[in-house]
């Protein structure tokens, strides 16, 4: 413990400064980290969404699993995120996200895997580390062990101090990915979009493409047929509401499109956003997504809709909207209501001409 103890207040002594959240595990962790003198030059806040709902509301969404890489990288990225709000003097380089996500032994006998995701989001990489534990080898405090030994061992890896990784028998994953030059310019706000062309795209496929399926690709060719434009896929990597992308998951969007794709990323979340970054676009679109363009809810109000609204007429922006199965009712066009100024913006693939129920949320779940 007295290794434990000086491995700590090294990691203290350094400039690196973190925020750190867990759910299902990892919270020995934390208290590791706070008992040692000193922890207030490290560790900016500290998070614990334990139940569904608090996770939902720290994420700003619904995960697809509690307990999965997708939900740890997303709460890394918005712990970096919290990092960056509460020391903007600071350099982005001494700024830290961790994350823990796990599945562990309780008081009641689990069907599922016992299982742990931890995540490090720096300005300059995201370090994964995946393992499943071997079921009933461990107590839940040994179990909780082996977690802290892991997050200390990634901290103290970020801050340059040695600390070797726990050993055991079970397979661990840890992957690294390092970020181009041009997704930190982008997440930093220095430079507006990242693209695959050099030309500016007019045809445009907003999406998360995660993953990207046949569903899509059928609404590029149909796109591509209609308009005589050559489609672009769009990913916004960094949302006002949501969690960004961390480095990991921009590669793993990225390396699904071949040289004949065209792709950009960019910071654009909102409709209106993208409409100011590319003018005089035709933007691909499903029913679903059209619908929330024009849902109050997502403004300040009204007002503040129709201004955000009217930029599609400001920017001579258009639509090409594909049916999409709603709450188990097939949407059109025609079915979404919208301001007059706008309709003749807009151009629809009913269900007669296009219709793929395939969602890249369904092929998310039955992974």
């Amino acid at each position: 413990m007295q290794d434990r103890t000086n491995l700590i207040r090294k990691i203290h002594e350094s400039k690196y400064k973190i925020t750190y959240v867990s759910s299902g595990g990892g919270t020995n962790a934390i208290s590791s980290l706070l008992k040692v003198p000193g922890a207030s030059n490290t560790i900016l806040e500290t998070y614990v969404p334990y139940s569904k709902k608090s996770m939902d509301l720290f994420l700003n969404k619904k995960p697809d699993h509690y307990c999965s890489l997708n939900t740890c990288l997303s709460m890394s990225a918005n712990a970096y995120k919290k990092s960056l709000q509460i020391e903007p003097n600071t350099k982005t380089k001494y700024l830290v996200g961790i994350a823990v996500t796990a599945s562990l032994a309780t008081t009641y006998k689990k069907i599922g895997d016992h299982k742990f995701f931890i995540v490090m989001q720096t300005d300059s990489y995201t370090k994964t580390i995946s393992c499943v534990l071997e079921k009933n080898k461990r107590s839940r405090e040994e179990e909780e062990e082996l977690l802290t030994e892991y997050v200390l061992s990634l901290i103290a890896e970020a801050c340059s101090i040695k600390k070797n990784y726990p050993e055991h028998h079970e397979n661990v994953d840890i992957e690294t990915v390092s970020a181009e030059k041009s997704w930190r310019k982008l997440l930093n706000n220095e430079i507006n979009y990242v693209s695959s062309d050099k030309a500016t795209p007019e045809l445009i496929f907003p999406g998360s493409f995660n993953p990207l399926h046949d569903g899509h690709l059928k609404m590029r060719e149909m796109a591509e047929k209609r308009t005589g434009m050559r489609a672009t896929f769009e990913i916004c990597a960094k949302n006002a509401d949501k969690p960004p992308l961390t480095f990991y998951e921009i590669k793993r969007t990225l390396d699904q499109f071949d040289d004949n794709d065209s792709w950009v990323m960019t910071s654009a979340g909102r409709f209106s956003e993208k409409a100011e970054m590319f003018p005089n676009s035709v933007f691909i679109i499903g029913a679903d997504t059209f619908m929330r363009v024009f849902d109050e809810k997502f403004y300040l109000n009204k007002k503040d809709m129709l201004n955000h609204i009217e930029r599609f007429n400001d920017h001579n922006i258009h639509f090409l909207v594909f049916g999409r199965m709603v709450e188990g009712k097939f949407i059109s066009l025609r079915d979404i209501v919208m301001p007059e100024g706008i309709k003749h913006r807009c151009t629809g693939f009913d269900e007669a001409s296009f219709r793929d129920d395939i969602s890249s949320t369904k092929l998310r779940l039955e992974d």
